[in-house]
C-alpha cells in the first residue's frame, strides 16, 4: 500500500478521493485550512491519517507545510496536487504574499510544495506528482502574469491550470521517470462541489473520483510522465504547455516568487 499526500482533502474532490483511497488500504496525509474540518475528514476516513493544517494562499505556510510532511514521514509514494479555487464572477484578489489569489493557490503553492518534497519522493523511488488542473485552460501573459488588466475570473482561473499543467510537464522533463512521474488531469467537468454553484454540475464526482485514483495508484501507469488527461483519456493541453521557451519562463517566475522572504 501506498503513503499519499493530498492537499484540499476537506472538501469535494479531494475529500472523496481520500474515502476511496482509505478504503483501499493505503496511508494518507491529509490537508485542510480548517482544524475541525480536517478533523472530521480524518474520523471519517479512519486508518488514523496524519492531518497537516496551511493556509495555501501563504507562502510561508506552504513552506512549513512541505516541511511538516517530510518530517512526518520517511516515505511519500504520491502527492496529490488537489486544493485549487475558482468562479468565472471573481474579483481580482492577491494572496497574503502580493500574487493574483487563483495563481497563488492553484498553481505557485502546487509548484513549491512539489520541489520541497522532491526529495522525499525520490528517495520513496517509484513515485508519483498529480496535479488536478482543468480543460479551462488560458495562456500565461507573461508581461502581465497578475493579470492586473483586463481581468476576468475566468481567466484567472484558466491562466492557474494551465500553469500547473506547463509546471508539471517541466518537471517532468527534469525528473527520471523510473523516480518520479508527473502528470496531470481534468478530473471530470462541473463536478457537484462547492466550487459549481447551483445545479450546474455535469459530471458525478465519482467519474472525478475515478480518474485521480486511477492516476494515483494504477499500475499501468507506473513510468508514465509528462502526460495530460481529460477523466482517464490522454489528450493535448492548450499549446503553450508544449512551448519549451514559454515553460522554461514559467518554471524561472515561479522559482522567483517563491523563494523564501519570510
Amino acid at each position: 500500500m501506498a503513503n499519499i499526500f493530498i492537499t484540499g482533502a476537506t472538501d469535494g474532490l479531494g475529500r472523496a478521493v481520500a474515502h476511496h483511497l482509505a478504503r483501499q488500504g493505503h496511508d494518507l496525509i491529509l490537508h485542510g485550512r480548517n482544524r475541525a474540518r480536517l478533523d472530521e475528514v480524518a474520523a471519517e476516513v479512519g486508518r488514523s491519517p496524519i492531518t497537516v493544517l496551511a493556509d495555501l494562499a501563504e507562502l510561508s505556510q506552504v513552506h512549513r507545510l512541505a516541511a511538516e510532511v517530510s518530517a512526518a514521514t520517511d516515505r511519500l509514494d504520491v502527492f496529490i496536487s488537489n486544493a485549487g479555487i475558482g468562479s468565472p464572477d471573481a474579483q481580482r484578489q492577491v494572496s497574503a504574499d502580493g500574487h493574483e489569489l487563483h495563481f497563488a493557490v492553484n498553481h505557485l503553492a502546487g509548484f513549491l510544495l512539489a520541489r520541497e518534497l522532491l526529495p522525499l519522493l525520490r528517495r520513496s523511488a517509484p513515485a508519483r506528482i498529480l496535479f488536478v488542473a482543468s480543460l479551462s485552460q488560458s495562456p500565461v501573459d507573461f508581461d502581465d502574469p497578475m493579470i492586473e488588466r483586463g481581468y476576468t475570473g475566468l481567466r484567472a482561473y484558466g491562466q492557474s491550470k494551465l500553469a500547473q499543467i506547463m509546471a508539471g510537464f517541466e518537471l517532468a522533463g527534469r525528473v527520471d521517470a523510473t523516480e518520479v512521474t508527473v502528470n496531470s488531469l481534468h478530473p471530470a467537468t462541473l463536478m457537484p462541489t462547492k466550487m459549481v454553484p447551483g445545479h450546474r454540475s455535469v459530471d458525478r464526482l465519482e467519474t472525478g473520483v475515478a480518474a485521480t485514483v486511477r492516476l494515483a495508484t494504477s499500475d499501468e501507469l507506473t513510468h508514465v510522465t509528462g502526460k495530460f488527461y481529460d477523466r482517464q483519456r490522454e489528450t493535448r493541453a492548450d499549446p503553450q504547455a508544449y512551448d519549451h521557451d514559454a515553460r522554461a519562463r514559467l518554471w524561472k517566475l515561479s522559482e522567483e516568487l517563491t523563494s523564501p522572504r519570510w
